[in-house]
């Protein structure tokens, strides 16, 4: 029998034990088929000598957005600025690049490195010569404009009138700061999208060959099509374009924002249901690229202090973030989407907000029964023991991002208070409540390679060196189980990918060391060798050559 691929002399960990279990395997048709002395006999198109290094089941990311981290690839950089000069000279060099009056677009930009600084709008358009400036804040939940800005969208002149969802903010004595808040940012939006197809093509091309140098196989994206998270109505079309021309490195599950899903025309016994217009739902596509749940904000974010929390924030008395719209409005919709097949993965930063998640997500199944692929519940950056024990009745996955701790644990801590950081960005008692722990990211809110992320699970250390959270430590086996095994149960695919045995998806990352074999500093700095997506390499180093 001729096999596609056989690969020999390695370590194989085959995803669910703490072990290797054999030194070979063989792939065929994009699946293994024989591992261990089975694969003896065999011939191959090719055969790989691993010369002892250890092979994964490929990384997967439960949580991130491709498009949009893609985007900042082209973009001005600000995600490691420290001054606000340093952001005006970047500003400025970018405009001298940029013909006519085109908008300055900035990302990555994080105030918590600036202690809550940001930027002043007459000194943007300083920088830029007069053309607008659009600065997108790390957090995804806020951004800042230049004056030109605010005057080209129209937040100039509504400073100060309320917004549903969101806030143009105002200084003490009335004007605009240039930051607008969660909703508001719908303003840029309306001026400056949709983006081009083809502008996104690009982006996904940029962002999955970064994922795949990173031994990333598999990705879900959690929020396309519609939002302030969305690059343009059509935007599935692109993620089909990028897999026909090769540039859709991994398997992408994608999740539109509820908002793309009108209300559908049924029959008159039937529930209303909220869907894409020719019914397609959670699960349509193939082990490339799928529709996973549909995508909901209920609020915001904890860096911003725009996330709902039970108690005031931190230092903030009466303030405890708000949600993204009236309750009882999201709650229709999520119970109508769920009613049209879609399954729901709700972001839920704070307790408040996660209060209403849950309630939501019983009422749903009740009605209308559980789902093959998962409800999720998106970051939980603060749990309280009881919505614990709820989360764990319910069975629903917490999806978190350990990568948090290290980028900005410490503006959680002082958002939350040290009493509530032993609730936040749980680990630990997520596994021993009996639910699945995948890995996350929210790249590029934060950075999102996988073993930083596995570092911060068995760290838990922040930007400062701190503890967050110790008690919440799992370990190296514990935390690269949770970047396959346990990414893939979350979203709903542990019958195809996430272990190296006959039958499943030859997703596979070649590493210098597993992770349990190095000091935990260590962990990120293994090196990368090679990464394959259906036992085809996307990504093969000089030290692991055919």
């Amino acid at each position: 029998m001729q096999v596609d691929l056989i690969v020999r002399n390695a370590r194989i960990y085959p995803g669910d034990t703490g072990a290797p279990s054999s030194d070979a395997l063989a792939v065929l048709h994009g699946r293994i088929v024989a591992v261990g002395a089975d694969v003896d006999g065999l011939r191959a198109q090719e055969t790989l000598d691993a010369r002892g290094r250890v092979v994964l089941p490929g990384f997967a990311d439960a949580h991130a957005h491709s498009v949009w981290f893609g985007m900042t690839l082209m973009e001005a950089d600000l995600s490691a600025v420290r001054s606000l000069d340093e952001i005006y000279r970047i500003i400025g060099d970018r405009a001298a690049s940029t013909d006519g009056d085109e908008w300055i677009v900035a990302s990555g930009f994080n105030p918590v490195l600036l202690q809550g600084q940001n930027p002043d709008p007459d000194q943007l358009d300083r920088a830029s010569g007069g053309r607008p400036v659009w600065i997108k804040h790390a957090s995804g939940h806020s951004c800042q404009l230049s004056t030109a800005g605010l005057t080209r969208t129209g937040a100039l002149s509504r400073a100060g009138q309320s917004f549903d969802g969101g806030r143009i903010v105002v200084d003490d004595a009335g004007h605009a700061t240039g930051v607008l808040e969660e909703r508001a940012m719908s303003l840029v939006r309306d001026v400056l999208l949709p983006y081009p197809l083809a502008m996104i093509e690009q982006a996904l091309d940029l962002a999955t060959a970064a994922y795949a140098r990173e031994g990333l196989t598999a990705v879900t994206d959690c929020g396309v099509a519609a939002g302030w998270i969305g690059h343009a109505p059509g935007e599935v079309a692109a993620y089909q374009n990028a897999l026909e021309h090769g540039a859709l490195r991994t398997r992408m599950q994608v999740m539109p924002v509820i908002d793309a899903l009108p209300l559908l025309e049924g029959h008159a016994d039937e529930p209303v249901r909220r869907g894409l217009g020719t019914g397609v739902r959670t699960g349509w596509g193939d082990d490339r690229l799928m529709f996973g749940p549909t995508k909901v904000f209920t609020d915001g974010s904890i860096l911003g202090r725009t996330a709902q929390l039970t108690d005031h924030y931190d230092g903030c008395p009466g303030h405890h973030g708000y949600l993204q719209e009236d309750p009882d409005v999201m709650r229709e919709r999520m119970i109508a989407a769920y009613a049209g097949g879609w399954s729901l993965a709700l972001h839920a930063v704070g307790d408040a907000a996660l209060d209403l998640a849950l309630d939501t997500l019983e009422e749903a199944v009740r009605k209308h029964g559980s789902r093959r692929v998962p409800n999720r519940v998106e970051h939980g950056i603060a749990v309280r023991p009881d919505q614990l024990a709820r989360l764990a009745e319910l069975g629903i996955a917490c999806v978190v991002q350990p990568g948090f701790i290290r980028a900005f644990g410490e503006g959680m801590r002082r958002a939350l208070g040290e009493s509530r950081v032993p609730w936040s960005v749980r680990a630990r008692t997520l596994l021993d409540a009996g639910l699945p722990l995948g890995h996350s990211s929210d790249r590029p809110v934060a950075p999102g390679a996988p073993l930083a992320s596995i570092q911060s699970f068995v760290e838990r250390l922040t930007e400062d060196g701190l503890p967050y959270g110790p008690a919440e430590r799992i370990t190296p086996a514990e935390a690269v189980r949770a970047a396959t095994l346990g990414t893939a149960e979350v979203t709903g695919q542990a019958d195809r990918r996430g272990r190296l045995v006959p039958g499943q998806l030859a997703d596979m990352v070649f590493l210098d060391a597993h992770p349990a074999e190095v000091p935990p500093s260590d962990i990120h700095a293994i090196p990368i060798l090679a990464t394959a997506v259906g036992g085809e390499f996307t990504y093969r180093s000089e030290e692991l050559p055919s």
